[in-house]
């Protein structure tokens, strides 16, 4: 079964209220108990050597430890979302109105209802604010 606009719509807000707020369990409940993670944050922050977060309880540990790293540049500013049903994916450019932030793109594919695979793409602003930390 595939999502539909509806999911992605509404994970697209959902996910974005969750970071905004730092809530973890809110978060969580996003994706899908076998769901993964792949992120270079993922080696920074877990010290590993792949960059892949799998299954809920591991995802628990990750996210809890994005919100509280999270540096000052890494803010919310984006302009909507693109979605066919099944995958959803948007970007936080580097320039933004109140100056740069770190520039990522999320990508999630959804199925029933829920995040099953999540992936985040760095640009070049973002990998040089993680490597300062």
């Amino acid at each position: 079964m595939t999502a539909n606009g509806n999911d992605a719509e509404r994970i697209y807000r959902l996910w974005d209220e969750a970071l905004g707020n730092k809530d973890l369990e809110a978060a969580l409940a996003l994706y899908a108990p076998d769901a993964s993670i792949e992120s270079p944050l993922v080696q920074h922050l877990m010290r590993t050597r792949d960059g892949i977060v799998q299954g809920r309880e591991a995802l628990r540990e990750f996210i809890t430890r994005v919100f509280r790293t999270n540096p000052p540049q890494r803010r919310r500013f984006k302009q909507g979302f693109f979605s066919d049903g099944r995958i959803l994916t948007w970007e936080y450019p580097r320039q933004a109105p109140d100056g740069d932030q770190m520039d990522l793109v999320e990508v999630m594919d959804i199925q029933h209802g829920l995040i099953q695979r999540h992936r985040v793409y760095w640009g070049w602003y973002a990998l040089d604010v993680l490597k300062a930390s």
